[in-house]
């Protein structure tokens, strides 16, 4: 089949449903602060029973992570993200979800071919472009003496 840019714009327009911005964006918005507003009384919960502050952002970090795998595994996560958009997949929530999704889902496979192997599949891009990246900025700041 052959058909011109024009047509193929027509018929990704057609096939396209139009976006529902009006109702995503606050909800996103919505779930998002929500998150950080845990994560603000995870880490006042921390300091006042008398983890330094210094380790709080570490222990708010593990314990985000381990709600949203548990969310991930127990299916609520996906609902949740559903309704909320990137309100979800934004904060370190979303990447939890996305080493816990994978490795659920491969899990019948075994634990090395299955969850061992596809638990990075849709993280493990982003960590090592993030790394390069990063390796590449601290390079290019130590060249110049931009410290």
């Amino acid at each position: 089949m052959d058909i011109s840019n024009k047509e193929y714009a027509e018929l990704v327009k057609k096939a396209s449903p139009p976006s529902k911005s009006y109702k995503t964006l606050p909800m996103a918005f919505a779930v998002g602060g929500g998150i950080c507003v845990l994560g603000q009384m995870l880490n006042d919960g921390y300091t006042a029973l008398g983890v330094k502050q210094a380790n709080c952002s570490t222990a708010v970090c593990c314990t985000l992570i381990a709600l949203a795998s548990l969310l991930t595994g127990l299916g609520v996560f996906d609902n949740i993200a559903k309704h909320a958009g990137a309100g979800t997949l934004v904060p370190i929530t979303g990447f939890s979800n996305a080493v816990s999704s994978p490795a659920l889902e491969f899990k019948s496979e075994g634990f090395v071919l299955g969850t061992g192997a596809k638990m990075f599949l849709i993280a493990g891009p982003v960590i090592v472009y993030g790394l390069a990246a990063s390796i590449i900025y601290g390079f290019i700041i130590w060249l110049f003496k931009l410290y």
